[in-house]
């Protein structure tokens, strides 16, 4: 059976194509699967399970539809949707993953993470990251009115917006030492991720001279993308939008 891997969909109402393209993907693609993994940033941003808009009631809908067909669906938190918690996993029927998880991917463990945490150049995103995540923050902007919750974001996208801009692509690009650091905790020589949107395998060698493999995710701008794992191994493909 295949195995399904996808990140980074952005979606939000200004993108109605790639919503479609997602749905459909869910209902021909995905119904096909044993399983699918959703490792984050599904939403180009999630302001609360509270408020989930149209688009996230659509592809929630979709979503428990699937899992209802027996496909074992599983989410992870990004950096942009890292609010959605158990109560829209739920209603979704996702297994809501912590990031850094490790799975037995067809007699192989593999080590799922967003990727965003493997960003560690990046010092600015890393600061903001720590704060963000705190509890107490979390609780003080849920606390607000959906009105004020969408103005804060709408604010907040925009400068992340100038200030990818400025950043050389290095920086935001994951660091080879954390690649490895995280492999090692696990004990894997398989990790997938997204965050980045630079579709790749890369092979290496780890330092016991290992083979290992870091597989990227890409995004859904100007197409789907998907890693297909199959007993042939890893494919990634892409999807057109229309």
């Amino acid at each position: 059976m295949t195995t399904l891997f996808v990140s980074d969909l952005h979606l939000h109402a200004s993108r109605p194509a790639v919503t479609d393209c997602f749905l459909r993907f869910l209902s021909q693609t995905a119904s096909q699967a044993e399983a699918l993994y959703i490792l984050g940033d599904l939403f180009e941003s999630w302001i609360g399970d509270d408020a989930p808009g149209p688009t996230g009631i659509a592809v929630s809908n979709a979503l428990r539809s699937l899992a209802g067909r027996g496909v074992a669906c599983s989410f992870m938190q990004g950096n942009r949707d890292f609010l959605i918690s158990r109560h829209f996993a739920a209603r979704s029927g996702l297994t809501l993953l912590p990031d850094e998880t490790v799975i037995d991917l067809q007699g192989e463990r593999a080590l799922l993470m967003h990727g965003d945490t493997l960003c560690t150049d990046d010092h600015a995103y890393q600061r903001y990251r720590r704060i963000v995540h705190w509890r107490a923050t979390q609780a003080l902007y849920l606390a607000l009115p959906v009105r004020a919750r969408n103005h804060i974001e709408a604010q907040l996208r925009s400068r992340s917006a100038a200030a990818n801009d400025s950043k050389p692509a290095m920086v935001m690009d994951v660091n080879p030492q954390a690649v490895t650091d995280a492999m090692e905790r696990h004990g894997v020589a398989l990790l997938i991720h997204g965050h980045t949107h630079r579709p790749a395998i890369h092979r290496f060698a780890t330092a016991d001279r290992k083979a290992a493999r870091r597989i990227v995710l890409g995004d859904w701008y100007a197409q789907g993308s998907v890693l297909a794992w199959t007993d042939a191994g890893p494919e990634l493909r892409q999807i057109a939008l229309h």
